[in-house]
């Protein structure tokens, strides 16, 4: 089946020449120019991903990635962003809204194709018959792609959760960011980079429901980090 996307940016002249080139590589594309066209794009069709360019005539597209994201039924939605903007700040600001990836202008073509190609495989239900894996109310299940405490499902990325799986598979042991972002492949995480810090402390927010219990991702100082096996008075 066809990858659906759409691609939001006001140039003209690189939407059209993206569009082509996604095209000729197997995809169907819509395009955008305006955050209110690809607001009504994607109340009226599903898409498989979308790539957003954050300088908008009107208006800033970190604002519809904050919608797409509060909204159940867009939540998942892979979505990478494009932006001139040079700061690592911005880009951090964007992975804390929920982009899955990021890719500053001016690009090449076969990057974002190639960018866009492991967003879609990220997206993919993981191997049937992987196990759940339970860590006291904590669950993570491959299959669904999700995680839940106490059956409230927590609200994360398709990358946020790539990278607790990560780290879940890893229970106990501390992983370094090389290791992080050899077993994520593909993911656009730098080892000098915040991006890390940023899902890590999201995903914090999301499975540690107790501000008062220990936490569950530990960060080593100067080493890694280690999602903890059991936290106090668990028996599983």
């Amino acid at each position: 089946m066809t990858a659906q996307l759409l691609l939001i940016d006001d140039d003209a002249r690189l939407a059209a020449m993206v569009g082509d080139y996604l095209r000729a590589s197997g995809f169907q594309v819509d395009v955008a120019p305006t955050l209110a066209a690809g607001r009504a794009r994607i109340a009226g069709h599903t898409y498989d991903a979308l790539v957003l360019d954050l300088m908008l005539p009107d208006g800033d597209g970190l604002d519809l990635c904050r919608e797409l994201r509060a909204n159940a039924a867009t939540r998942q939605l892979p979505l990478l962003m494009l932006t001139a903007r040079g700061e690592p700040t911005d880009r951090i600001v964007g992975l804390e809204l929920g982009a899955d990836d990021y890719l500053p202008k001016p690009f090449e073509p076969r990057e974002l194709l190639a960018r866009i190609k492991a967003l879609l495989r990220r997206a993919l239900p993981a191997a049937m018959g992987e196990r759940v894996l339970r860590f006291g109310r904590l669950e993570i299940d491959p299959d669904e792609h999700s995680a839940r405490v106490s059956g409230r499902v927590c609200e994360l990325t398709s990358h946020q959760f790539d990278l607790l799986l990560v780290l879940a598979q890893s229970a106990g042991r501390v992983l370094t960011r090389d290791q992080i972002m050899d077993a994520l492949k593909g993911h656009p995480m730098d080892a000098f980079d915040r991006s890390i810090d940023v899902h890590i402390s999201r995903i914090r927010a999301a499975i540690e429901d107790d501000p008062k219990a220990p936490r569950r991702v530990l960060t080593v100082r100067g080493a890694g980090y280690l999602f903890a096996k059991k936290q106090d008075g668990e028996t599983a």
